[in-house]
């Protein structure tokens, strides 16, 4: 007689995996989420070690042994070039954000009204724009005919629409309840009321998906600053970081704000400012979390 095979267990409709296939997906992801955490704990490491151990270490700590020293920290919060591209990027990512939002819930509640005069037209120049990039040399000559050239708002105003975002925006409007809309017409609201008292309160979810998207992108933006603006003091975050960090460039005390005072080392300096640049991100996107596929998935999918 033929040894009959083992019973896997069935979970909806689906054969559970055996032990050794769990097991070598175990030990796999285990490597994968050992190569991503190492090095970021050895950033954090490295900007919170003692001026000495890094010396010693040659620039790079894993764990650090004799102690937390925050002087990297107080050095680029002193006030002096960090500090200033800190607060010029969280200007830039609020008022871009903000902006943002309002012209891509706009355009994307008059697309998804079908009666709505120009709305075939309009989609379309929107859909071109999300295939065909108009180009670098264009973009600069149009942001300089509009004098905004070395001016923060040459960072915030020429990606404030995205037409992929105001493509899902549109589906997901598109797919909200037509009675809800309906009875709301009936009552006499006007479309401006039936935007704002039921539109945006019932797509929250897509809002903070795409606000999500519009943060991140401003706050991580360098390439149109490095573009467009030649006054250094009016530089990003990320663009210091690509300066000081990526390129190398050493900051001094006078960079720092901390003229004639000890400088802690370039490296501890480097990974401070790296840290800073992540710690918003990681804080705002547990917030966003429980939207993010709702607001994706049926956005992309409804309409």
């Amino acid at each position: 007689m033929t040894a009959s095979k083992p019973h896997r267990t069935m979970v909806g409709g689906m054969p559970m995996p055996g032990l050794t296939e769990r097991v070598v997906k175990a030990i796999f992801l285990t490597i994968i989420c050992g190569a991503v955490v190492f090095p970021f704990i050895g950033v954090i490491s490295t900007s919170l070690a003692p001026a000495e151990e890094v010396t010693k270490a040659g620039g790079f700590v894993l764990f650090p042994t004799h102690g937390i020293d925050f002087t990297a920290y107080r050095s680029i919060l002193s006030g002096g070039t960090v500090t200033q591209a800190l607060l010029i990027s969280g200007f830039v990512t609020a008022v871009g954000t903000a902006i943002a939002l309002v012209l891509t819930c706009t355009l994307g509640w008059a697309l998804s009204r079908r009666g709505t005069i120009g709305n075939r037209p309009l989609l379309l120049l929107v859909l071109i724009s999300l295939l065909f990039n108009p180009g670098l040399i264009p973009s600069y000559l149009v942001v300089q005919q509009f004098g905004l050239l070395d001016s923060l708002w040459a960072v915030i105003v020429p990606v404030s629409v995205s037409a992929f975002n105001v493509i899902v925006v549109r589906a997901y409007f598109a797919g909200l309840p037509a009675e809800i809309i309906d009875a709301a017409r009936i009552d006499g609201a006007s479309e401006w009321k039936l935007f704002r008292h039921i539109g945006l309160p019932l797509s929250k979810a897509v809002i903070a998906v795409i606000g999500l998207f519009y943060g991140v992108g401003y706050w991580n933006s360098f390439f149109n600053a490095l573009l467009y603006l030649n006054d250094s003091s009016k530089w990003p975050l990320q663009l210091v970081l690509r300066t000081y960090v990526v390129n190398g460039v050493e900051l001094g005390g006078q960079d720092l704000g901390m003229a004639g005072e000890a400088v802690p080392p370039q490296t501890s300096i480097q990974m401070a400012i790296l840290m800073i640049s992540i710690v918003p991100v990681l804080c705002v996107y547990p917030f966003i979390q429980r939207h993010f596929a709702k607001g994706v998935l049926t956005g992309a999918v409804k309409g």
